[in-house]
């Protein structure tokens, strides 16, 4: 996992990369957080019981610091973009009957999130 931070004209954003766990299931929680305060977001992830509430919670926090950096106030800010993007994809092979295999994807994802 990669965590990138970029500063953008809107707002501040911070991104983690390679995320191992398929998007379809990190969207679940995006949904959640998606237009709320970033404090009021970090507090409903402590009782979001998904996997991916960890990472993404980091990720806010990560966005709040670099907001932090270029002198905005963190309490003000909203979560005004967040993207769960397919990643490259790990490809594996269970063996099946017969001498044949069947393959297994493992996913990942990209998370951004972009506080305004």
């Amino acid at each position: 996992m990669k965590n990138k931070n970029t500063r953008t004209s809107n707002g501040v954003k911070a991104t983690l990369k390679n995320y191992r766990q398929s998007p379809r299931k990190v969207r679940l929680i995006a949904d959640l957080v998606r237009g709320k305060r970033a404090s009021d977001a970090l507090t409903t992830l402590q009782f979001v019981d998904k996997r991916a509430a960890g990472p993404f919670a980091k990720v806010i926090r990560s966005a709040m610091a670099n907001a932090a950096q270029t002198g905005k106030d963190a309490d003000t800010l909203k979560i005004t973009k967040v993207t769960v993007d397919k990643a490259p994809t790990y490809k594996r092979f269970m063996p099946r009957a017969r001498g044949s295999a069947s393959r297994i994807n493992k996913r990942n994802s990209h998370i951004t999130v972009e506080l305004g």
